[in-house]
Parts: C-alpha cells; sequence; structure tokens
C-alpha cells in the first residue's frame, strides 16, 4: 500500500487565460487541494490572486482551498477569503503582531487555520499554537518569486518540524511551498512532508497541460513507495 500524501496545485502558475480549463485539468489529473497565493507587493515583491477570482473558482470545484495569505497585516484578509471559499488559511508568522487571535479568528469564521514560515523562521515561534493549527507551510525558497531553486536546509528543517510534532500532533499537515520538482518531491516525503505545492517546476509547463503532467508526477511518486 502506497503511503499518503497530498498535491496542491498552485494557481498563480496557471494560465490565466484558460483558468475555465485549468481547474477542470487540475481536477482530472487527480491534485487534492488548490493552493491560493495572495500577495501584497509588500510582504513579498510580487502581486497574487484576490478574492473574486477564488470565490469563482469555489463556484468550478469542490477541491479543497488553502489560501496562502503572503501579507502585512493578513488578518484584516481572514474573513474576506473565508467568505469567498477558502478551506485553510495560512498566515506568516512573521507580519502577524497577534498570531494566536489571528488562529483563533480564521477558525472562528469557520476554515481551517495554519501557520506559514519562512525558511530562516525558527519553528520555535510554533510552541505556543500548536494545539490552534490544522497545518504548518514551510517556505522551502524565499517567497513571492516563482522559479526560484529549492533551499537546500529546508529538508533539515521539514525532518525537525515532523520530530517536533510527534504522535501528540501527527495530525497536523506539513505542507511545502517552492522548489518541489520531480527529483525533490520524493525527498521531501521522505523527511516528513504531506502536501506539496506543485507550480512551474512540476505540473504546470507551457507544452504540457497539467492534467498530464500531474498524472505523471503521481507516477513518479508512486515508484518511491507514494
Amino acid at each position: 500500500m502506497n503511503k499518503k500524501y497530498y498535491l496542491s496545485a498552485s494557481l498563480v502558475c496557471a494560465n490565466m487565460l484558460d483558468l475555465d480549463m485549468e481547474i477542470e485539468r487540475i481536477v482530472t489529473g487527480g491534485c487534492d487541494y488548490i493552493h491560493f497565493d495572495v500577495m501584497d507587493g509588500v510582504f513579498v515583491p510580487r502581486y497574487g490572486l484576490h478574492p473574486e477570482m477564488l470565490a469563482a473558482v469555489r463556484k468550478k470545484t469542490d477541491l479543497p482551498i488553502d489560501v496562502h495569505l503572503m501579507t502585512v497585516e493578513p488578518e484584516q484578509y481572514v474573513k474576506t477569503f473565508i467568505d469567498a471559499g477558502a478551506t485553510f488559511i495560512s498566515v506568516h508568522a512573521e507580519t502577524c503582531a497577534h498570531l494566536h487571535r489571528t488562529l483563533n479568528t480564521i477558525k472562528k469564521f469557520g476554515a481551517k487555520s495554519a501557520v506559514a514560515l519562512n525558511h530562516a523562521t525558527p519553528l520555535s515561534v510554533l510552541d505556543y499554537v500548536l494545539d490552534d493549527i490544522d497545518l504548518v507551510l514551510l517556505m522551502a525558497i524565499n517567497p513571492g518569486i516563482v522559479g526560484h531553486k529549492l533551499i537546500p536546509k529546508a529538508i533539515d528543517k521539514i525532518s525537525d518540524l515532523r520530530y517536533k510534532l510527534g504522535e501528540r500532533y501527527k495530525d497536523v499537515i506539513i505542507e511545502i511551498d517552492g522548489g518541489v520538482t520531480f527529483e525533490s518531491a520524493s525527498i521531501m516525503l521522505d523527511a516528513g512532508a504531506d502536501m506539496l505545492v506543485c507550480g512551474s517546476s512540476t505540473i504546470f509547463k507551457p507544452d504540457v497541460s497539467v492534467d498530464i503532467k500531474t498524472k505523471e508526477l503521481k507516477k513518479h511518486l508512486s515508484t518511491f513507495g507514494y
């Protein structure tokens, strides 16, 4: 029996002029989640997706959607994106003045709560909120730039987080964003990751449709027991 994992399709890498069909291909290919990046041009050096797009995507698919808020003061956007259809809301510990309060606000409005950590942010920031989270998103690249290469020490951080969660928090999902390739995917899963965000280095290619690349990735991972 293959070991369980999840693939989350990074919508910001999709063909925006063919988004309706891209979502159908994401579903057909067997992705488990849709990853929805929100970027404000302040916390990261680019702009991302907006709530009206999320609402349109939600009407198109029942797949769970993990919204990654790469913004300053993320708490002001929480309810808007939950109302638009978010399943998970990930907020960066680096931008939350009141992380515990923000996580509980996410739960209050009906979504699952998640903390995102940049590579250099220590895991210790999670110490007093582990009871309040459903997912931890580890950045394996510096956020906001599509196509950046994997930071090698990110693999150690995955292992460290898996050890930290232990048996008590075994149901908390470890999601990896950035640096996911055909070569690194199995290494990340071996280190303890549960979910991989798949973008331009894996399933979104200009010459092959996303459903075909997703099936290729899943077949590739099956050779490693996944």
